[in-house]
């Protein structure tokens, strides 16, 4: 035999592949993997962070993008068979794949896959601000080339559909041509700039509180298994609810991808209805900072983050124990938090 190890004889064993995610769950026993190579610790070590961090921006973005433009493709590209694709399943294509993003990706980067949360984590959270700019030029990179990816495996399909519309007399820069597919572009009747705004706003404000609500360790509700996909959920929820009044939810999402819709059909993509799509890829930032900053000052509640082992007050025991007894609050030996008249804190 070409494998001499014994061990792998017994029919109790379970050989190596996915099953080493479960071996925790399972009584029979998982064959071990080869042992780390120097070579490879070494390998590994020499990869600058900053590098794996970038990748793991734009890898975590594509994840993202990718799957819901496919299914924007299959929507806009088959409209006379409604089998292919709806905004329901455009929903779930975003939501899984931001699923996959933050599974995949955040254990490397911390798996922001968006510029607001990036400048948002900076802001309230102590984020670097040098690692600001090439996180944010990274998820943009990672939306560009999901792009540039479906442009090239749906070409013949999106070329036949562009001289269609163009011998229609339709415009290829709308929410139904072809560079509807890429990016988001408002609804001929939708001319109000103001109202716009005002959808990408609350759109947005509702994400980033959901966001914020899933990362703060105090959540009871939240497990960091489950997530991955509430936060998809609440990109879905977005899509089903107002995908139709036009919505963008996310700066590299729209930017990168806009940058190869103005490559294949022209600069309208950014000037489109009196440049909605500085809309489009602005309002996500303010709208995502106030909804953190909602968060933030309204519903943190950093003692529990503390009492969580997530946190340290500045001043280490001593400040937080100055604090305690200020605020007229007690902590028994089990490390229970409680006030003296309102009983658990």
């Amino acid at each position: 035999m070409g494998d001499n190890r014994i061990e792998r004889l017994q029919t109790g064993d379970l050989e190596l592949g996915a099953t080493e995610a479960v071996q925790r769950h399972v009584t029979r026993t998982v064959v071990q993997p080869a042992p780390v190579t120097q070579r490879k610790l070494d390998f590994e070590h020499s990869r600058p962070r900053w590098l794996r961090e970038c990748m793991a921006e734009a890898t975590g973005v594509f994840f993202y993008v990718y799957p819901g433009i496919a299914a924007t493709a299959n929507f806009i590209l088959n409209k006379a068979n409604p089998a292919y694709s709806s905004f329901f399943q455009i929903g779930w294509a975003y939501s899984i794949g931001i699923a996959f993003a933050i599974i995949c990706c955040a254990p490397t980067s911390g798996g922001h896959f968006n510029p607001a949360i990036t400048i948002c984590f900076w802001l309230w959270q102590g984020f670097p601000a040098k690692k600001v700019p090439y996180y944010i030029f990274s998820q943009i990179f990672g939306a560009f080339v999901a792009g540039l990816i479906l442009m090239g495996q749906y070409h013949q399909q999106i070329s036949e559909f562009k001289a269609a519309t163009e011998a229609a007399g339709l415009p290829v820069v709308s929410p139904t041509g072809p560079a509807g597919i890429l990016c988001a572009f408002p609804l001929p009747t939708q001319t109000n700039q103001g109202y716009l705004f005002m959808i990408e706003f609350f759109v947005d404000s509702f994400i980033g509180i959901v966001i914020w609500s899933c990362l703060d360790p105090a959540n009871p509700f939240v497990s960091p298994q489950s997530a991955p996909f509430t936060i998809g959920l609440a990109y879905g929820v977005m899509v089903w609810g107002f995908a139709d009044v036009t919505i963008s939810t996310n700066l590299a999402r729209d930017l990168g991808t806009r940058i190869v819709a103005a490559i294949f059909f022209g600069g309208e993509a950014f000037s489109y209805d009196n440049g909605y799509a500085w809309i489009s890829i602005l309002v996500n930032v303010p709208a995502t900072i106030f909804a953190t900053g909602y968060y933030e000052f309204l519903m943190r509640d950093s003692l529990k983050k503390i009492g969580a082992g997530h946190a340290v007050h500045e001043h280490g025991e001593e400040g937080l124990s100055r604090h305690l007894s200020r605020r007229g609050i007690l902590e028994d030996g089990s490390g229970v938090v409680k006030t003296k008249s309102q009983g658990d804190y």
